[in-house]
């Protein structure tokens, strides 16, 4: 098969949460949920790496958080790629206030009953946008990791330090994450250009 034989599609812009839908779903939120989301969106990473992080994979002292082998649950990050992501102060102190109260027999963050992985993250956000009269089609986890990747990129992370972040083996899988920006710093930028 050749280049031209491959199918065409249109490749759709990523989808992001916008600032005034991410304030209103987590108004909606009980402080639970609304860690778990904020966890999500400050960290950027998938679903399962958020099921199999332990309290281990968190340094609150340096405020970062580990993605790495779970040998004891059979897991292991995709493409075998572990890998360590800043947090922003925010989510530390939230994550010390958790710690705090959470089951000291337990090594998972966000444990159910029975020290097991929480499964039924997107069932809970789902139900979260319908309690903030919000589409909850509109809704899904991975939504978090393009957000964090885009606002990241616009904040002036490099490329490189983002495809760390997120895990990805090429540029390539971390660019179909990033939302081109529409802000007015761009607008202003552009009228420089052509004064």
């Amino acid at each position: 098969m050749k280049k031209n034989d491959w199918p065409r599609y249109t490749e759709e812009e990523p989808e992001i949460y916008e600032p005034e839908e991410l304030d209103k779903l987590l108004a909606a939120c009980d402080a639970e949920e609304r860690l778990w989301y904020e966890f999500f969106l400050m960290t950027g990473m998938r679903e399962q790496e958020v099921m199999y992080t332990y309290w281990s994979d968190v340094n609150l002292a340096h405020a970062t958080v580990r993605v790495s082998h779970k040998p004891d649950r059979a897991w292991t990050p995709k493409a075998y790629k572990e890998r360590e992501i800043p947090i922003p102060a925010k989510l530390v102190k939230s994550l010390k206030a958790w710690k705090a109260k959470a089951d000291k027999t337990c090594g998972l963050v966000f444990p159910t009953a029975g020290c097991k992985p929480k499964l039924d993250f997107l069932d809970c956000l789902k139900t979260c946008a319908e309690r903030a009269e919000l589409g909850k089609e509109d809704f899904w986890l991975h939504k978090f990791r393009a957000t964090f990747a885009t606002r990241c990129l616009w904040a002036g992370v490099d490329l490189r330090t983002v495809q760390q972040w997120l895990g990805h083996s090429d540029m390539e899988s971390t660019m179909r994450y990033l939302k081109p920006s529409r802000s007015q710093q761009v607008r202003n930028k552009v009228n420089e250009i052509f004064a």
